[in-house]
């Protein structure tokens, strides 16, 4: 490989591609690496410092019973969670198929037509809600509707996350009893929860219509299996339904990750944010699935965006989403049923017993009203029992789908002065009294047949498998998807995921019960400073955009510290990921756009010119380093340095760290806040489009403005970005376990291999294809950029056509289109050995012959296997074959395809048909035999 590249070692090939001047001197200082046996050991110790009690703390939070069949089919599956975000429809299907059914579980059960494929967390969906009605109802530049009206009874991490977000962008919370709001044209919106904090069930009726009278929109936070026996928002006039996905089938893991929903009226299609699949037609004309009106996407937009959301939970909405299908509507109704009783019971027996419950309407959970609470808890731990702490005056209840008859005992015992037996009456044919009639759900749901077929595992197994089928994931082939970093998620890193001491633990547990997870949070931080430089760092963002978001507002707030309040412009070179920009906007900053040169590095004269004039008022720069054209840019060190003498911050994106662990860091080059996309460089699985995790780490003068909870006094005063005070907490052992089983030489090996295999494959298609952007050296960082524009002109032949042929010869399409239109952007990992680099260059090696053959005259500009690709198998095997080009050609262009072919399931995607005929629920029956 070095041979190829024209370098006499690894390191001299290191040494013409990092500059020195930022080298990194010394070796990183983390422990040496395990075996994957030995962790497995270790981490098992780990676990057992975590102790498992029986919770009934809820708070939107509740313990869950993962059918088998989709925990070792979905959950523990890499057919399932390797995947990427289905960009390329084609070879997707599987998975788009599920996420529609997600789509469609979400929808009916919430009585609104459109929802999305999936949030971070309940709490951010809520706060995405809120945005959404402002920036509807308020020009940029104009607020006429500043106040939104929150009701108190709302999950408090809610509130949190709410006040987080509406600060900068100068949206007014205002708190209070919905039942005595008088609501305004001064409010644009307004917030309920139901059940409520409290556990109440309440008729939200009037105060949609009162607040729908003023002209303001009204978002209701909810639980999806509570709408299996309550009327749905969508009946009561809410505009938008928000709220967790998790209590159907996906582990607590200590707050995450979990799917949130967000299903809203046809009015708001085109502003929801995230991503929506929709069904469109193939090149046959055959149904295919679609990720619709995609340029909502952030790198659309930019600066223009109203979200920074480019993550959905994809893997965890696939969870929830086949929960519903394998129990179908009376399935759900009856965990419903049962959870509803079992409360009842515990309730009427307090009652019995002299308590007063705050609510007489409930479903899952109830607020007893106690002399001394403390003295209940007490006696609830020597139970291993967690009841929710609220005040001295009350305790909280909420039963869930794990809860037994037999658990009851201990339960009401809490509450018992141990000197009478414990008894209660149970009638499982009992009415449930305690939810109100007039809100007692009379329409039907999950009609569709997905959610009426799959009852036995058998059915249920191979339904899975057969969508797997349908998707091309890292156990298919290499993923070279340039900035995304589709690397190894190792087994060893995944299994304890599955292990009940990590998944069954709440987040808002008490602190000595999650001893384990402290341990891995606090070793896991401190390796991740080592390896950034820096000296701080917050786990809580559950998102690289999140990670932005939470970096921004922490240079935000010490700017404010310093009473440098009008500091607020953000510069952001062209180049950047369009997430950037958008998490400025939501910051409340200005945008100002630093211009690039020829070669791809930030234009410095143009910085250094928009940096004097923007002194007064500079807040910083967004950088990404590599730069995103796949460039160590030796300029670095003088573009941090011209921020800070203007007072600014330097805010590095961390989506390329995998080109810096164990050679530089960003401490090293001169930033100050930097976010770690944990999916790419820490070998988290994307899952099909998230979980994804971006902590964030800074530099000492940052630290006391990290996210801080309201679930967590840690004296910090800043407000939270995520719903758990660690985000995605159980999915960081992934990263914890890829860092300590490569060690301090691992990690640093793993930056020069990345290095190594991406000049190997540059060198290799070098004067085939022309190459964009390397170094004074010639070389590249650990990905580059292949220029498709040319083929344009010659042969009509589009970036898009090669990406579609790629499938034919079994592969992912590299990044299309990004950074530079046109052209695609091709990393490979440290993951990938010789001979998988080689097959896939030889592709590209092939398709390029193939061009040629059009260039030359030899094949016809339309009727080509480039334009007609991606094949499937019905169009292979069909009795007519019409084109100029043989079967073999297209179906096999290489010998090595012949050996595993990976078939499409669908032929090229027609998008406009999908945009123009938006369809985002399962349609009816007929049109899949009519397919």
């Amino acid at each position: 490989m070095l041979k190829t590249i024209g370098a006499a070692s690894l390191s001299e090939l290191v040494s013409q591609t990092v500059p020195p001047a930022i080298r990194m001197a010394n070796a990183l200082n983390i422990p040496a690496a395990m075996s994957e046996h030995e962790y497995l050991q270790h981490i098992k110790e780990v676990s057992l410092k975590n102790k498992v009690f029986k919770n009934y703390i809820g708070q939107g939070y509740y313990d869950t019973i993962t059918p088998s069949v989709i925990l070792r089919n979905v959950f523990e599956n890499p057919g399932w969670y390797t995947q990427y975000t289905p960009y390329q429809a084609e070879i997707s299907q599987g998975r788009l198929e599920s996420l529609l059914n997600f789509q469609t579980m979400v929808s009916d059960l919430t009585a609104l037509p459109i929802a999305n494929a999936s949030l971070l967390d309940e709490a951010t969906a809520a706060a995405e809600a809120m945005t959404m009605f402002f920036n509807t109802l308020n020009k940029q530049d104009h607020i006429e509707r500043p106040k939104f009206f929150v009701d108190s009874a709302i999950f408090p991490q809610t509130k949190d996350v709410l006040i987080t977000r509406a600060i900068p962008v100068g949206i007014e919370i205002v708190e209070g009893d919905y039942k005595t709001a008088s609501i305004d044209a001064s409010f644009f919106g307004a917030i309920v929860q139901y059940p409520n904090d409290k556990g109440s069930v309440e008729d939200y009726k009037q105060f949609i219509g009162a607040v729908h009278t003023a002209g303001a929109y009204v978002v209701m936070a909810t639980d999806l299996l509570a709408l299996t026996l309550l009327t749905p928002p969508g009946e009561l006039g809410a505009d938008v339904a928000v709220g967790s996905a998790q209590r159907f089938g996906v582990p607590l893991g200590y707050g995450g990750p979990h799917a949130a929903f967000f299903a809203a009226k046809d009015d708001f299609k085109r502003n929801i944010p995230g991503r929506i699949i929709g069904v469109s037609v193939d090149a046959q004309g055959n149904r295919a699935l679609r990720m619709a009106l995609q340029t909502r996407e952030q790198h659309i937009k930019r600066e223009k965006a109203t979200s920074n959301i480019c993550t959905a939970q994809a893997l965890l909405a696939n969870m929830a989403a086949m929960y519903a299908v394998y129990h179908g509507a009376d399935g759900l109704k009856n965990i419903a049923k049962r959870v509803a009783l079992l409360t009842q019971t515990v309730a009427e027996t307090l009652e019995e017993m002299g308590f007063e419950l705050a609510s007489s309407n409930f479903f899952d959970t109830i607020t007893v009203k106690v002399k001394d609470a403390a003295a209940i808890h007490a006696k609830a731990e020597r139970q291993q029992i967690n009841l929710r702490k609220i005040d001295g005056l009350h305790v909280g209840i909420s039963v869930d789908e794990t809860t037994a008859i037999s658990d009851l005992y201990d339960l009401i015992n809490c509450f018992e002065n141990d000197t009478d037996p414990v008894s209660f009456d149970i009638h499982h044919d009992a009415e449930l009294d305690h939810i109100p009639s007039s809100l007692v759900r009379t329409s039907v749901f999950l009609t569709h047949p997905v959610f009426n077929t799959h009852r036995s595992e058998s059915q249920m197994m191979r339904y899975i498998k057969s969508l797997e089928n349908k998707d091309l994931s890292l156990n298919t082939s290499m993923i070279s998807l340039g900035s995304c970093t589709m690397k190894l998620n190792a087994a060893s890193e995944m299994m304890p995921l599955s292990w009940a001491h990590w998944s069954k633990i709440h987040p808002f547990a008490p602190v000595d019960q999650a001893e384990g997870y402290k341990y891995v949070i606090d070793e896991l931080s401190k390796y991740l400073c080592e390896i950034t430089a820096f000296d701080a760092c917050s786990l809580q963002p559950n998102s690289g955009a999140q990670g932005e978001y939470a970096g921004l507002l922490t240079i935000k707030a010490f700017h404010e510290a310093n009473g440098d309040h009008h500091r607020n412009v953000m510069l952001i070179p062209i180049s950047a990921h369009g997430t950037n920009p958008a998490s400025a906007v939501m910051c409340g900053m200005k945008v100002v756009v630093v211009k690039a040169l020829e070669n791809g590095y930030i234009d410095i004269e143009d910085l250094k010119v928009k940096a004097a004039q923007h002194a007064a008022n500079l807040s910083g720069i967004m950088i990404t380093y590599p730069s995103t054209y796949g460039v160590y840019e030796e300029t670095v060190k003088e573009i941090t340095d011209i921020i800070h003498e203007h007072g600014g911050q330097v805010y590095m994106d961390g989506a390329n760290m995998n080109a810096q662990v164990g050679l530089t860091a960003p401490g090293l080059i001169g930033a100050d806040v930097c976010h770690l996309n944990l999916h790419k460089t820490f070998a988290i699985p994307h899952g099909g489009g998230g979980p994804g995790m971006g902590p964030i780490c800074v530099k000492q003068h940052l630290a006391k403005f990290l996210p801080g909870h309201v679930e967590v006094t840690d004296g910090t005063k800043e407000h939270a970005v995520s719903a758990a005070p660690y985000g995605s907490a159980s999915i960081l052992l992934i990263s914890y376990g890829y860092i300590r089983m490569l060690g301090t030489e691992g990690v640093k090996a793993a930056t020069e291999f990345a290095i190594l295999n991406a000049n190997y494959m540059r060198a290799k298609l070098d004067g085939q294809y022309d190459i964009l952007y390397t170094n004074h050296n010639g070389q590249c960082a650990h990905e580059f950029i292949v220029d498709l524009r040319p083929f344009k002109k010659t042969a009509e032949i589009e970036a898009e056509d090669v990406a579609k042929r790629l499938m034919d010869y079994g592969f992912h399409a590299p990044t299309m289109s990004f950074p530079v239109p046109g052209t695609i952007m091709i990393e490979p990992t440290e993951s990938e050995d010789k001979a998988e680099l080689d097959r896939f260059c030889n592709a590209l090696l092939s398709i390029r012959d193939e061009i040629r053959a059009i260039e030359e005259g030899k094949a016809d500009k339309k009727d080509n296997p480039l334009k007609h690709a991606p094949h499937t198998q019905a169009v292979i095997c069909a009795t007519e074959w019409n084109h100029a080009y043989t079967r073999e050609a297209a179906a096999f262009p290489l010998y090595y395809v012949t050996l595993n072919k990976f078939w499409p399931s669908v032929a090229r995607v027609n998008n406009t048909h999908g945009d123009r005929n938006l369809i985002c629920t399962c349609e009816p029956i007929e049109s899949y035999m009519e397919a």
